[in-house]
């Protein structure tokens, strides 16, 4: 679970794909709607796509000829869960 965790957090730390995530959340669109709202290339969205996607953060499916990406809610439930509990965690002596 902590690998996990780490994974998802990783693909959280860059501000391009918090940025692509704040968009994605909204609902499914493709990389074509994407690109006319961010400061980036078409490579660079695509490699932020594809990272978020690898993270398991975003699902991508086929549409035709496009591809739609949509955010998957129980990863954030996930995080959202793990830093409640680790909030949520009594101090101890164990060490």
């Amino acid at each position: 679970m902590f690998e996990e965790n780490a994974l998802l957090f990783k693909a959280l730390s860059d501000e391009n794909r918090l940025k692509i995530l704040e968009l994605l959340i909204q609902g499914e669109t493709c990389g074509c709607t994407l690109i006319d709202k961010l400061p980036i290339s078409q490579p660079t969205l695509s490699y932020h796509l594809r990272l978020l996607t690898d993270a398991g953060l975003t699902v991508a499916k086929k549409e035709g000829n496009w591809k739609k990406h949509f955010v998957d809610k129980t990863k954030i439930d996930q995080l959202i869960q793990f830093l409640t509990d680790l909030k949520n965690t009594e101090a101890s002596c164990a060490w």
